[in-house]
């Protein structure tokens, strides 16, 4: 609430000058504003939606010189090999499942390939080896696309120059 002084009339003083009258005083009260100020942050903290940040998960295994052995019909290798003009981004990717021949397709498709693979064989595990001159964020989409074909099992490494050479003849 709020409070108003009065002002004194006007007094006499000496000489027969009148003084003058004094400025009125307010006096606001910050509770009600206090208040409010509270139920809005108490409001707005309710309601937020708080999220996980989205970070990717990766389990590395333990040893770094760990072995394991894999038969070769549940491996699909996929190589991802960076176009002459890498500012651009051009990529092109590779995949065959065992000693298969190799088949073209664009990075941004891979997800239905992972999906029908995986219902054709459960243990499937998918080896990625993407070229160094690639963009990264390549490398990111593969993993959501595996991650979204619910294919957990898969491993990365750097695609070597003779496999470059081996899918650049293609």
């Amino acid at each position: 609430m709020g409070a108003v002084d009065t002002p004194e009339s006007g007094v006499k003083h000496k000489k027969g000058r009148r003084r003058k009258p004094k400025r009125i005083g307010i006096k606001i009260d910050m509770t009600p504003m206090v208040d409010v100020a509270f139920l809005l942050l108490i409001f707005f903290m309710c309601t937020t939606v708080f999220r996980k940040p989205q970070a990717l998960e990766i389990n590395l295994p333990p040893d770094p010189n760990a072995k394991v052995e894999i038969a070769e019909s549940n491996v699909m290798t996929l190589r991802v090999v960076a176009g002459p003009d890498s500012t651009r981004g051009d990529v092109r990717a590779f995949w065959r499942i065992a000693k298969d021949p190799f088949q073209e397709v664009n990075v941004e498709k891979l997800q239905p390939i992972f999906e029908t693979e995986v219902k054709k064989n459960s243990k499937l595990v998918v080896l990625v080896k993407i070229d160094r001159k690639a963009k990264y964020r390549y490398m990111v989409d593969i993993i959501d696309q595996l991650q979204f074909a619910e294919l957990n099992r898969f491993s990365l490494a750097p695609l070597l120059p003779e496999e470059k050479k081996e899918v650049e003849a293609l």
